[in-house]
């Protein structure tokens, strides 16, 4: 599923992060940018040493990171030019993982452009070890991300919402359906969708 929002193009696909030839890859973090498991494990052993040293580094100036806030490292050995790592919220009843989630999308997008990204792939934040619904997690990232490029209309040219298998490409394309056809019905339609 593709749509168009401004200059940008939003579209699901299916594909390994880590070997993605985008100018940015994010990274589902934890607060502490502790690289052991989960797709943070998988980036940090394909990128090899310098993605946990720049990461450290990171959180000895600035701290914890929290959702809302990226840390941009480099690649070390991934074709990305930059990786943006936020925190996604560890999904619990009662409070607002939404909201939360939302602002680790925003925080993604504008580390990526931060950066001088103008491409830029996004996992399924919050939905793996953090317990996010997989068609909840993805939904609110596909919106959120519509929501953002349609006020920042030429910050990028691509972003690539990626799954790594046909369950959460599928979850990224419905989100993606979803949300163009919310803003379409709203009046602000995205573009060209297909």
């Amino acid at each position: 599923m593709e749509t168009t929002v401004g200059q940008t193009t939003i579209r699901s696909h299916r594909g390994d992060l880590t070997t993605m030839e985008v100018d940015a890859i994010v990274n589902a973090a934890n607060e502490r940018l502790a690289h052991a498991g989960g797709l943070a494990g998988a980036i940090a052993r394909a990128g090899g040493d310098a993605i946990q040293r720049e990461s450290d580094a990171w959180v000895l100036e600035h701290g914890p990171l929290h959702p809302g806030l990226a840390a941009v490292t480099g690649p070390g050995n991934l074709p990305c030019r930059a990786i943006v790592h936020v925190a996604g919220p560890v999904h619990r009843p009662g409070r607002d993982n939404e909201g939360l989630l939302r602002a680790a999308v925003q925080a993604a997008l504008a580390g990526a452009v931060g950066s001088g990204a103008r491409t830029v792939a996004m996992p399924a934040i919050s939905a793996g070890v953090f317990g996010y619904p997989l068609d909840e997690a993805a939904a609110v990232i596909a919106d959120e991300t519509l929501r953002w490029a349609a006020e920042h209309t030429h910050a990028l040219s691509l972003i690539l919402l990626v799954g790594f298998d046909d369950d959460a490409e599928r979850a990224f394309a419905a989100g993606i359906e979803a949300a163009a056809a919310r803003a379409a019905a709203d009046g602000a339609a995205p573009g060209d969708e297909g």
